[in-house]
């Protein structure tokens, strides 16, 4: 019995590099992806714009970061999905859906949560009272 352990940093060094080859592929094969690359870019542009505060940032990035994995994870269903089941099947459809479900739900929350922040920026910046 060998009491080898496979070098760590190679180890680590695989999985990040497997992470971002899944990421890669994502942002290469998904439109949908790159509109929510788009997007966020503009609202980091705008929470900069706003100066928001370090809680507002926080918010803001956690949503951003949310959407983009969720979006990811509904790329790798969506490849299980037609690997296993490569025929129109119903169960098929609703694992698809569902994962799509996710993705817009999480858009959805995110939008509202920027909304909330920037108009909480703007009366801030106004001097306005709500």
């Amino acid at each position: 019995m060998s009491s080898e352990r496979p070098d760590r940093r190679r180890t680590l060094r695989a999985a990040f590099g497997y992470a971002l080859s899944g990421i890669v592929h994502t942002v290469r094969t998904q439109r949908n992806m790159r509109i929510h690359l788009v997007i966020a870019l503009l609202v980091l542009v705008a929470s900069a714009l706003l100066r928001l505060t370090g809680p507002e940032w926080a918010a803001i990035i956690i949503c951003i970061v949310m959407v983009l994995a969720a979006e990811t994870l509904n790329t790798g269903i969506e490849a299980l999905v037609d690997s296993i089941s490569p025929e129109i099947h119903p169960l098929a459809k609703i694992a698809k859906d569902a994962a799509a479900g996710m993705v817009l739900l999480l858009a959805i929350g995110a939008a509202l949560v920027g909304l909330i922040i920037f108009a909480t920026a703007l009366v801030r910046i106004g001097g306005w009272t709500l």
